[in-house]
């Protein structure tokens, strides 16, 4: 049977994916950095459409237990529209007061206000949608048990992350590019590395990180200790964002959260 491979490419891969399985054609979005290295091993070089359809071949044929796509529930794409409409809207507010300057600060305030009622807009929007959907409500729910995770992040989880709850403990730090890759070579050690993974919950995560810090004694203990060990602030807050998501995939897993996280059965 065929099965059909191609490039994460900023969302105009999704024509192909929808295509795919209108036809009932197996297909896997393969991860642009993912297809680069691979690249490299044949010595693929150079860059045109046919040596990309090559190398996206062989790399189907090479590669082991691909991940097949599976389109979003139409209540999952109406919150993923919703959410990343909110997300770069928050991004141009950053942007504007970066710019603010006294020559133009009545220009940019304005259009900040504008921006900001916009974003409250899609807020509100968003969490009638969570609390009309049973499925999202009770997820919602769930994941707001959590210390530090806020309405915010749990739309973010819920749109940018519906595996969760049915991923393996690694994986879920994986999908979200939260698993450290060693650096190492013979008697050297490197720092380890995060890279890759889906950057839009991220960012969410590492704002609920740093509250979490803050009010949970077990979370501000493990962050102690990685400080006594010389590593540097931004490794902790990597350490308890990773912690989160796989506490937070457990959760939804077993439709509940432990205890100490003030979590009620679901």
């Amino acid at each position: 049977m065929p099965f059909v491979v191609c490039e994460a490419s900023g969302g105009y891969e999704r024509h192909v994916l929808q295509s795919c399985v209108d036809l009932e054609l197996p297909v896997h979005r393969a991860h642009g950095t993912r297809t680069r290295y691979f690249a490299k091993y044949p010595g693929l070089s150079a860059k045109t459409d046919q040596v990309d359809a090559r190398m996206l071949a062989l790399f189907a044929a090479k590669s082991e237990d691909l991940r097949l796509w599976q389109p979003p529930g139409t209540e999952t794409a109406e919150l993923r529209g919703l959410r990343r409409r909110r997300d770069g809207l928050a991004q141009m507010i950053r942007k504007e007061q970066n710019r603010l300057i006294r020559a133009v600060e009545r220009s940019l305030k304005r259009h900040i206000r504008a921006l900001t009622k916009d974003m409250n807009e899609l807020d509100e929007q968003t969490g009638k949608l969570i609390s009309s959907t049973p499925g999202f409500r009770s997820k919602s729910d769930l994941l707001k048990s959590v210390v530090g995770v806020g309405s915010e992040t749990a739309a973010a989880c819920l749109a940018y992350v519906p595996e969760l709850g049915s991923l393996a403990k690694g994986e879920a730090a994986a999908i979200v590019g939260l698993a450290p890759h060693a650096q190492d070579s013979g008697t050297l050690k490197g720092h380890r590395r995060i890279s890759g993974g889906r950057r839009d919950v991220r960012s969410t995560l590492y704002m609920a990180a740093l509250s979490t810090q803050l009010y949970d004694p077990m979370m501000q203990s493990c962050a102690r200790r990685l400080r006594e060990r010389g590593k540097p602030a931004k490794v902790a807050i990597t350490a308890i964002m990773r912690k989160l998501i796989v506490i937070m995939n457990a959760g939804l897993k077993e439709g509940q959260v432990s205890i100490r996280y003030g979590a009620a059965k679901s």
